[in-house]
């Protein structure tokens, strides 16, 4: 459903408001898709908390081949922990990731468009903190892997498509990262649709459809 987003991430937004250490990978992109790094907010079981790069495409630890990935993307947020090749993504004190970004649907129509939800909002990425099982690995070293976590469409997404991905509200930030929760259901509420009324929607050019475009002018709109 959700097969690009952007990442507006910013080394001043990590610092002053999550206190993170920006990485020096870090930088706007206007194309993400999936197979590639992404960022990621995590923290660990002593508290402290990171910035790092995940695959997206999630490949659970039984995969023989990397390619699964390239289609668990996304991952229903009212089902996810009832699937049998999620389970495994929910330790006991289960790690949860955001991150920040603009995302682009190419939905029921035929027309690609782009959907800019405020800056205060985070994408809720499923993370797999390590995949590949021991003695074997993908791609010469241990792979880390999420999906994009979704929900149903709000009346401005539902023009596009039927669901929309999972975005925090600022007030749901601190709960999402507590690694004390360790029940997943307790984390059913946060999986609402987005306010559309917070949200923008315009038609942008099929540039955006190659993962080689990675510029500005992916979002750029058209008429």
């Amino acid at each position: 459903m959700c097969g690009r987003f952007i990442s507006l991430l910013s080394p001043e937004l990590l610092e002053s408001v999550y206190g993170v250490r920006p990485p020096a990978s870090l930088a706007p992109r206007y194309n993400i898709a999936p197979t590639q790094q992404v960022h990621i907010v995590r923290e660990d079981d002593a508290g402290t908390r990171e910035c790092a790069e995940v695959r997206w495409g999630l490949v659970p630890q039984w995969a023989k081949d990397i390619s699964i990935g390239n289609k668990l993307i996304n991952a229903r947020s009212e089902t996810v922990i009832e699937k049998t090749i999620f389970p495994e993504c929910h330790p006991p004190s289960p790690l949860y990731s955001p991150d920040l970004g603009v995302f682009r649907v190419g939905g029921n129509t035929k027309r690609e468009s782009a959907s800019l939800h405020d800056y205060s909002g985070w994408l809720a990425f499923f993370p797999l903190p390590v995949s590949g099982k021991p003695g074997r690995t993908f791609e010469g070293g241990v792979l880390e892997s999420c999906a994009l976590l979704t929900t149903n469409a709000n009346s401005l997404m539902a023009m596009i498509h039927e669901r929309m991905p999972v975005i925090l509200q600022p007030a749901d930030f601190e709960a999402w990262m507590d690694r004390s929760v360790t029940d997943p259901h307790e984390l059913q509420r946060i999986y609402q649709p987005y306010p559309a009324e917070l949200m923008q929607e315009w038609p942008v050019s099929t540039f955006v459809n190659s993962p080689a475009h990675s510029g500005e002018e992916c979002i750029h709109p058209v008429t």
